[in-house]
């Protein structure tokens, strides 16, 4: 089952159904939140999305609402406190991965002038040329979370059914992309 098919029943409360019909897919152009987004994917290895979608705020709290310039300036004491922070996904992984990642994504910053100049210079790529550039710039991101990472920010084909209102929505916000 796709996971337009999944919401479209939903309670318009539904986290997955606000997700589906806010998020998923739609381009993003701040790079803190692309950053965001990139944080929850991968957390969620290994956890339902359900999971991720309830701590997101907790995530967002956590990560100083995911600016990328405070996390890569977290330090052990900081890096403990997340350890023990029962509101997010306690994994020294993954929350080591999140720090060397805004480290590498200020570098990006600095080289093309934003995270998103260097998705956008990138695009398009096939599935497996995106796993192998994530793979070599970023730590913790295998080919499901750079698969879900590039579906649900409109890089990617897939986020969304063609008959899905949500397809058309993305349509008119971003027609260049036309990959969703």
């Amino acid at each position: 089952m796709s996971y337009c098919n999944f919401c479209k029943n939903l309670d318009d409360e539904n986290l997955h159904k606000r997700y589906h019909d806010e998020h998923y897919g739609f381009p993003i152009h701040d790079d803190n939140e692309l950053f965001g987004r990139l944080i929850l994917e991968i957390n969620q290895a290994g956890l339902s999305w359900e999971t991720i979608l309830k701590k997101e705020e907790n995530f967002r709290s956590a990560f100083n609402d995911f600016r990328i310039n405070e996390i890569a300036q977290f330090d052990n004491l900081k890096f403990d406190e997340l350890m023990n922070n029962s509101g997010i996904v306690r994994n020294k992984l993954k929350i080591n991965a999140v720090i060397n990642n805004a480290k590498v994504i200020i570098q990006i910053q600095q080289d093309f002038g934003s995270f998103k100049n260097w998705l956008d210079e990138n695009h398009p790529k096939t599935i497996e040329e995106w796993v192998k550039l994530f793979k070599k710039s970023f730590t913790f991101v295998g080919g499901e979370i750079v698969r879900e990472f590039l579906m649900s920010t409109g890089y990617l084909k897939g986020a969304h059914d063609e008959k899905c209102e949500a397809y058309d929505q993305i349509l008119k916000v971003s027609p260049k992309w036309n990959v969703i």
